[in-house]
């Protein structure tokens, strides 16, 4: 067992610390300034426009896709340790380096079951960072944690499909630059309860399609991210050659399409727990309190020590993943994919809380990018399944054996 990067990685791992530090981190600052200064709430700043030239510039570019041409060829493995350092930054880092969802995992269901067609319209541009896109899976009239309940339909019309429903958290619909909803619905309510479902490529110009309002998720808006739209689909027409795979395929795809997006969530949330685990000790050892710095505490002590421990357990635990996902496939990995979902938000939300904690009232104030970021993981315990149907689902597989073992005895 060799626990080593292989040089590519390494090589790669340089370049990106570098390009955080030299371009990514200060830019966070003047993302504030250039939010501050006003204007569309939900175009993209200029200094995210520069961030992408610069690291295009610099061939760090949809570092992603796993095994593909269309990417840069990276294995799961290797793509690890750098969405990790992307996690770092979460808001400006992976959408500088076209690695930002939902773009990525739109990206691979259409290099995954697109046609030809399909893939010249939407997967180049999305590549190319010319677009953006959302995901409209997500509904608030059901509990969309079991993804067969959804209740959008889309019906066959003749030669085309018509779309009705309604869908919320479409994250990134509200940027000006998003061109493409993929939509889940309902094609045959009378299928087999797995194969009701299929996916539908919807230009978001196309009439019927309203983008109602921008939601909040503590408070955040995510404005320069396209936000996290509420979208209602009246009547929306599209031509058969719209649908993504085959009617009834949906469900499928929708799994497919999640296996590397939790995979990818948890790489950065190992970042986003380093970063805050940086930011705890930078200011314990230098904040006096009582006569002595805050590092000199006993509890302060634990918690970073802790951290550390939380923070080893849970890379292990992500970079097995990745390798299971690279050696057996995403099938395979099943149990380690909802292992992770359940441990790294955790795991971030545990580091982060204490980071703030240290930091008293700055923690929880704009001046620090701690409060974020924890509300950032806090929502990764929702967003792709909350943890309590990953939990039921694991725990369901573990009791398997046994259950066949006491039926058959």
């Amino acid at each position: 067992m060799d626990f080593a990067l292989d040089d590519r990685t390494r090589q790669l791992q340089d370049r990106l610390l570098a390009f955080l530090d030299a371009h990514v981190l200060p830019a966070e600052s003047v993302l504030a300034e250039q939010l501050a200064a006003g204007g569309d709430r939900w175009a993209r700043p200029a200094v995210v426009d520069e961030l992408k030239a610069e690291a295009r510039r610099q061939g760090l570019w949809n570092l992603f896709l796993p095994h593909s041409p269309a990417g840069a060829g990276l294995s799961n493995l290797q793509y690890a340790p750098l969405a990790e350092i992307t996690g770092r930054s979460p808001f400006l880092a992976p959408e500088a380096l076209n690695c930002s969802a939902p773009d990525t995992g739109n990206m691979e269901l259409l290099e995954m079951f697109g046609t030809d067609v399909q893939r010249k319209q939407w997967l180049e541009p999305l590549l190319d960072g010319a677009v953006r896109s959302a995901f409209c899976m997500t509904e608030p009239e059901v509990a969309s944690s079991d993804a067969t309940n959804i209740a959008t339909r889309i019906e066959r019309d003749g030669d085309g499909y018509v779309v009705n429903g309604r869908k919320w958290w479409s994250s990134g619909a509200l940027s000006p630059h998003c061109e493409l909803l993929v939509v889940m619905g309902k094609t045959d309510p009378g299928a087999e309860r797995h194969r009701q479902q299929s996916m539908i490529l919807v230009p978001k110009d196309t009439p019927g399609v309203e983008v109602r309002r921008g939601m909040t998720l503590f408070g955040y808006d995510h404005g320069p991210h396209g936000g996290h739209a509420e979208i209602v689909f009246r009547d929306v027409r599209l031509p058969a050659e719209a649908l993504l795979g085959e009617e009834g395929g949906g469900f499928a795809m929708a799994q497919a399409r999640l296996g590397p997006g939790r995979i990818h969530h948890a790489m950065r949330l190992i970042g986003m727990a380093e970063r805050g685990v940086e930011l705890m000790c930078r200011r314990v050892v230098s904040r006096v309190a009582f006569g002595s710095a805050l590092a000199e505490q006993g509890v302060v002590q634990e918690w970073i020590a802790e951290a550390r421990v939380r923070i080893e357990q849970a890379r292990l635990l992500v970079l097995k993943t990745a390798w299971l996902m690279d050696t057996v496939g995403n099938k395979g990995a099943h149990t380690e994919i909802q292992s992770i979902k359940i441990a790294t938000p955790a795991l971030a939300e545990w580091v982060l809380g204490k980071a703030i904690q240290a930091h008293g009232a700055g923690g929880v104030s704009q001046d620090f990018p701690l409060a974020e970021l924890w509300a950032h993981a806090r929502s990764l315990r929702l967003a792709d399944g909350p943890d309590e149907v990953h939990r039921r689902s694991l725990a369901r597989r573990e009791l398997r054996p046994y259950r066949d073992a006491a039926r058959t005895a």
